[in-house]
């Protein structure tokens, strides 16, 4: 990561809505250059943070610095340095993207001698310029979409948050949309802030990510370390001798916590099945007793835990983990 100082820092940063916490003693270092993604239900708490981080919502205790600045206090200098793509952007229809673009550059007060050059870049960018002079209302959502991207950063932000950026985008939409980001983050050491609930791309995309349930952070850490220390659905699928799935019930009489399941992976000779709940340690010593009981082992292949495993794991006991 580029600077020492995080783009965004926060203390104990709370919200309270009457009786509700929409978010709840949040402590958040986040760096220069970092894709930084933040997983939660709808009503998790992901708005909110991101409303108090602009400057937008005041936090009923803690504190929120971004670029070093409080944001109630510098509201306006934080927003000139940050971009921000909401779940459903609002785009007048009646106008042509060219027109919507030059009239946000005015807003974001983009030096006027730019505003063609910046809205002509933007519009190649994201493969609008064969449709720049017709009217958004005959937009599909994927040209929506793009459209709200290249709004979001008009004023070359520093800080990029996205919210739920490839949702409804077709899959060239969705892979033009990862390599952007990755380029503005590792080309141009700007920080991304992704909140998604799409789980493989959080894992594709982030360096590190933080799940959220009812305001309260649950966990924080690079996708690799949450996948190591919370999942539990280790997976491990096996290709047995044909018939030999009978022994299995008998072989695992004193390991309640292992779960096989016969999966259609059969050909004339072997069977498939699948393994849930033994942990990478005992699997050798778990193999060796398989075979030393007369079970044929043709293949083995363990499963990594994803992203989505922890996510589950996390939301169903709905602890905060330190």
């Amino acid at each position: 990561m580029g600077s020492m100082e995080p783009i965004i820092r926060t203390s104990g940063l709370t919200r309270h809505f009457g009786d509700t916490a929409a978010v709840s003693d949040l402590h958040l270092e986040i760096g220069s250059g970092e894709v930084f993604g933040f997983l939660g239900h709808n009503g998790a708490g992901k708005t909110t943070t991101v409303r108090l981080l602009n400057g937008i919502l005041r936090p009923t205790q803690g504190t929120a610095r971004v670029f070093g600045l409080d944001p109630v206090e510098h509201g306006a200098q934080v927003r000139g340095q940050t971009g921000v793509l909401t779940e459903t952007p609002s785009l007048d229809d009646r106008l042509t993207a060219r027109t919507s673009l030059r009239i946000f550059a005015r807003i974001y007060n983009v030096p006027r001698a730019q505003i063609e050059q910046r809205v002509n870049t933007l519009l190649q960018t994201f493969g609008l310029q064969d449709f720049a002079d017709q009217k958004i209302g005959g937009y599909s959502k994927g040209m929506r979409q793009r459209l709200a991207l290249a709004r979001t950063l008009l004023h070359d932000p520093q800080l990029i948050f996205l919210d739920e950026p490839t949702s409804g985008l077709d899959p060239v939409a969705i892979r033009d949309v990862h390599n952007l980001i990755l380029e503005l983050t590792q080309t141009q050491q700007r920080t991304v802030f992704l909140c998604t609930h799409n789980l493989v791309e959080a894992q594709k995309l982030c360096h590190r990510v933080a799940v959220l349930a009812k305001g309260q952070l649950l966990a924080i850490g690079t996708p690799r370390e949450l996948m190591t220390r919370y999942s539990r659905a280790q997976r491990v699928k096996l290709r047995i001798g044909i018939g030999q799935e009978t022994l299995l019930p008998n072989l695992l009489r004193n390991s309640p916590q292992i779960q096989f399941t016969t999966t259609n992976g059969c050909d004339n000779e072997t069977t498939q099945i699948a393994l849930q709940g033994v942990t990478q340690t005992h699997l050798p010593d778990f193999l060796r007793h398989l075979a030393a009981h007369g079970m044929d082992l043709f293949a083995v292949e363990p499963e990594e835990a994803s992203l989505e495993d922890v996510y589950f794991a996390l939301q169903e006991t709905g602890k905060q983990v330190a």
